[in-house]
């Protein structure tokens, strides 16, 4: 018999946080990436970003994290592996899988790319202090890590990571 939990948070403010949080992610990719940033497509740029965050990894394992299915993930990597930018090799654990990584090349690239993100936000900050960007730091990263949390996620079939659908 499970207990149910009264909501510590009323249902008005989830639903402007989750508004907000949707909100913020759209003024957030807008803010800070750039075509002029480099040569290559916004979501090259991002599945090159979380792989150099992951590490080396098979194809399937990064489309999960990424919440974007394997065909679509699989024209990317070609792409990058065209720009030079990741390697593929074989799995020596199952033949018929690959492993990716992010290339020298490719962490030059991100190297830059992230030196000129933060500097872009740093610019954007400005009238900010040191205290207010520690604290909305330690907000999103609380909320980032409840969701995160696997006694908080909703399983569902659709989803392959298991969290509740938005």
């Amino acid at each position: 018999m499970s207990v149910t939990s009264v909501p510590s948070v009323s249902l008005g403010t989830t639903e402007a946080l989750i508004d907000e949080v949707f909100l913020f992610g759209r003024v957030l990719k807008e803010a800070l990436m750039s075509e002029a940033d480099g040569h290559m497509p916004r979501a090259l740029t991002g599945v090159l970003l979380v792989l150099a965050a992951r590490g080396e990894c098979r194809q399937n394992e990064l489309a999960t994290e990424m919440c974007v299915g394997q065909s679509s993930l699989s024209r990317q990597i070609t792409d990058l592996v065209e720009f030079g930018y990741v390697t593929r090799h074989p799995d020596p654990a199952d033949g018929r899988a690959f492993r990716i990584r992010v290339s020298e090349d490719g962490m030059a690239y991100v190297k830059q790319f992230r030196t000129q993100r933060a500097a872009r936000m740093q610019k954007l900050l400005t009238g900010w202090n040191e205290t207010e960007a520690a604290t909305a730091l330690d907000s999103i990263r609380h909320l980032k890590e409840t969701l995160l949390d696997p006694e908080h996620r909703i399983v569902t079939s659709s989803n392959p990571i298991g969290t509740q659908s938005v």
